[in-house]
């Protein structure tokens, strides 16, 4: 798998999120084998740059590459801009957020409201390419179906984006209006795949080893992208990409090596956001990983009433050493009664 000059390990990415891809987790995806990891979408407007909550976003200290950085607006001038602003901190890869369904980004016309607009969509991709150019910086482009049921354009967008240089599609199985709802779609990613000569990713619902495998042989993608189902269980991408290699699976992760990865993973997460906003933010993540095991429910809501790091964390190393009396391993996810199928 190459995106430019950058050769990737595997074909298991993680999806760039919003309040979830931060640094820090993309450090641990990585660490659990993700081939891959975009950063959070960045605004392209110059006057928001400064912000704790873009230069948090903006942050690659000690992060392995290629550093790959999202940006999302409306207008090419700014999006160039905002890319080269990017570039000369440490992007090594540029992707555009043409896929972000959530309200008050398709407000704005950004995100996937841009494929509303295939000549806007076009002179935004022509600009940020022709400004990553000089730097030898790819540029991807991360998209949906399309608007809606009766206009999916994945297809003429990225052909032309292709066209203009862009050297990976990622497209997500659901049009914006969609969101996540439903189950999302294949078939307009194996037509993209089938067209393009670049590589071509598939996004949404890959959830598990199986999942990504029929996902792949279906698309005849390059990669799979993986977004909702790594939140809590970062693990999923060794699972993934050791099933694609041999076909089999590995064991679930023993208690004691969640217990050091979600301790290590709250300790960075203080380190980027700070303890008052560290502490709060990091719930989302505990509740994650906690959600499927023995007592998690009643654990969240107590965690949820802490306010400082050493309370968090010492609520987190006692309920994982609580789980590790009982067990070594992570119970087994549910069996699947049956396998989905795509027509």
């Amino acid at each position: 798998m190459q995106i430019g000059p950058y050769t990737l390990p595997n074909p298991v990415f993680v999806a760039p999120m919003a309040g979830v891809t931060d640094r820090p987790f993309r450090q641990l995806c990585r660490a659990f084998g993700a081939g891959y990891a975009v950063s959070e979408m960045v605004t392209s407007r110059p006057d928001l740059w400064a912000s704790l909550k873009t230069s948090r976003r903006a942050n690659h200290e000690g992060e392995p590459g290629p550093i790959a950085v999202q940006i999302a607006g409306t207008e090419a001038q700014m999006m160039a801009d905002a890319a080269r602003y990017n570039i000369d901190r440490g992007a090594q890869i540029i992707d555009i957020n043409m896929g972000c369904p959530a309200k008050k980004v398709c407000n704005k016309w950004a995100g996937s409201a841009l494929m509303q607009d295939e000549p806007l969509a076009l002179e935004i991709i022509s600009a940020v390419v022709e400004a990553a150019l000089p730097h030898g910086v790819p540029v991807t482009l991360k998209m949906r179906t399309g608007w809606c049921e009766t206009e999916k354009n994945a297809l003429a967008l990225a052909l032309a984006a292709q066209d203009a240089g862009v050297q990976m599609v990622t497209v997500h199985g659901r049009t914006r209006e969609q969101g996540y709802k439903g189950q999302a779609e294949y078939h307009t990613v194996a037509a993209v795949k089938a067209a393009l000569q670049i590589p071509v990713v598939a996004n949404g619902d890959i959830d598990s080893p199986e999942k990504a495998r029929d996902v792949l042989r279906s698309t005849g993608a390059d990669a799979v992208m993986v977004g909702r189902a790594a939140q809590g269980s970062p693990w999923i991408f060794r699972e993934i990409v050791h099933f694609l290699a041999t076909g089999e699976h590995l064991a679930t992760p023993l208690v004691a090596e969640v217990r050091r990865a979600l301790l290590g993973h709250l300790q960075d997460h203080y380190g980027l956001y700070g303890e008052y906003t560290g502490v709060r933010s990091a719930r989302k993540h505990i509740g994650w990983y906690v959600r499927a095991l023995p007592g998690g429910e009643a654990f969240r809501d107590h965690m949820n009433t802490l306010d400082s790091a050493a309370q968090q964390l010492a609520a987190v190393s006692a309920y994982l050493d609580g789980l590790a009396s009982q067990m070594d391993r992570l119970p087994a996810p549910r069996a699947q009664a049956a396998l989905e199928t795509w027509q």
